[in-house]
């Protein structure tokens, strides 16, 4: 999913967003969630987001957590994530 969504009413910055799905892996979980970029320039890619060396934390809607060793799969509206804690990070699959 990468639709372009027009930024918020009574955003002061005017800035108009789009949104990714990402797939997330830290030691113990894998981590589905959408996150909302920049539609262009600064921060308009996960990258940005995740090198941004003064936030610690990365914030997904719509998540998904299943942890690896197997177990149930939590489903949350809103999660953040401690940037020090990703393996890795892909796009996921629109499928």
């Amino acid at each position: 999913m990468s639709a372009a969504q027009p930024a918020a009413d009574g955003d002061p910055t005017g800035i108009e967003h789009r949104r990714e799905r990402i797939r997330i892996e830290t030691e113990r979980h894998r981590i589905e969630g959408v996150l909302t970029l920049a539609r262009d320039g600064y921060r308009s890619r996960v990258s940005d987001v995740l090198n941004a060396s003064e936030r610690d934390f990365i914030t997904l809607t719509d998540a998904t957590v299943t942890p690896l060793e197997g177990g149930p799969m939590e489903l949350h509206e809103y999660l953040s994530l401690a940037r020090r804690h990703i393996v890795f990070a892909v796009a996921a699959d629109s499928s």
